[in-house]
């Protein structure tokens, strides 16, 4: 159990300005659109209290993450029935995958800050995923991408042998 937040991220931390920053939508979906961050903005912001897990085996008991609800996002689109995996794209290349299932629980969400403040580029500012249910790998840094798919692909760790869930009460880290 810690306290602190530490940062872990591999490769280098991109430094992206909000101005410039946008989120493309895209693959199983009746629209594919792109986000830009006023477009995040507008969109109903909740706060969600939720543990984070890393599979470094540090765990941080209370954090409050505010952001967009996932559900708010994809409601946007009118995604196929079809669609059952989601492969989300970062800046720097890294992705990682999810259920769909996983990320329409009312945990999940897109944020911008956390604990009262807004999200440093360290911690995958501007937005980033939360899934508080799965290990910290899997709420990626840095989104730009959300892509939509019928079957399950390994994102970057998971190719690497993680697991492809990531269920922290299941010690689900490696294949």
């Amino acid at each position: 159990m810690t306290e602190k937040f530490p940062v872990l991220t591999f490769g280098q931390i991109p430094i992206i300005d909000k101005s410039e920053w946008n989120i493309k939508l895209f693959g199983l979906v009746n629209n594919e659109i792109c986000l830009k961050w006023n477009d995040i903005m507008s969109i109903k912001q909740i706060s969600v209290e939720a543990e984070f897990h890393c599979v470094t085996q540090w765990s941080r008991l209370v954090n409050r993450w505010e952001g967009v609800h996932f559900k708010s996002i994809i409601d946007l689109l009118g995604v196929h029935n079809e669609a059952q995996y989601v492969m989300i794209h970062c800046y720097g290349g890294y992705t990682t995958n999810l259920p769909l299932d996983v990320l329409i629980e009312e945990d999940v969400m897109m944020a911008h800050r956390h604990d009262g403040i807004a999200l440093s580029a360290e911690h995958g500012g501007p937005l980033r995923l939360v899934v508080p249910k799965r290990y910290a790998w899997k709420s990626a840094k840095w989104v730009n991408g959300i892509e939509f798919m019928s079957e399950n692909r390994a994102g970057f760790w998971e190719s690497r042998g993680y697991h492809m869930d990531g269920d922290p009460w299941k010690e689900q880290r490696f294949k």
